[in-house]
C-alpha cells in the first residue's frame, strides 16, 4: 500500500545543487559559470527591472499615450440593493456605508439606481445619480448631499 512515508520522488526528478568555483575538475570552477569579464561577471551585479544590456529599453521605446487628469475625483459606487441590505436605520451616511463595507476609509460615495428600495430611509452621500433619487423619493425615503 502506498502511503506518506513511502513517497519519493520520480528518477531524475530532482538535480544535485550546482557546486561553482571549486577547482577545474568540477566543470564549474575559474570563472564560476559567469564568462569573462562584464557587470555580470562582478559580485553585487544587480540591473534594474527592464534593463535590456544596454540597449533602449522597450518601455522608453514605446510613444506616450492619454492623459492623466489630475485633478479627477473617484467614487465609490453604490446600488440601490446595498442600501436596502444595509438595515433598519434610519439614515445611512458614509460612515454606515464604512461599517458595511461598501467603501473604504475616506472614500467618497455616488448611489446608482442599480436595484430596488423598499425602506423609506434618509440618505446622506456625496452623489447620487437621478434615477436613484427618484426611486428612494418614491419609497418615502428623502437624499440629502454631503459636500
Amino acid at each position: 500500500m502506498l502511503t506518506l512515508d513511502k513517497l519519493s520522488p520520480v528518477k531524475g526528478a530532482n538535480r544535485e545543487k550546482k557546486r561553482l568555483g571549486r577547482g577545474s575538475g568540477s566543470g564549474h570552477g575559474k570563472t564560476a559559470g559567469r564568462g569573462h569579464k562584464g557587470a555580470k561577471s562582478r559580485s553585487g551585479y544587480k540591473n534594474k527591472p527592464g534593463f535590456e544590456g544596454g540597449q533602449m529599453p522597450l518601455q522608453r521605446r514605446l510613444p506616450k499615450r492619454g492623459f492623466h487628469n489630475k485633478f479627477r475625483v473617484e467614487y465609490a459606487i453604490i446600488s440601490l440593493t446595498q442600501l436596502e441590505k444595509i438595515g433598519d436605520s434610519g439614515e445611512i451616511d458614509n460612515k454606515a456605508l464604512l461599517e458595511a463595507g461598501y467603501i473604504k476609509p475616506g472614500q467618497l460615495s455616488k448611489v446608482l439606481a442599480n436595484g430596488e428600495i423598499t425602506k423609506a430611509v434618509t440618505i446622506c452621500v456625496d452623489k447620487i445619480s437621478g434615477q436613484a433619487k427618484e426611486k428612494v423619493e418614491q419609497a418615502g425615503g428623502t437624499v440629502k448631499l454631503t459636500e
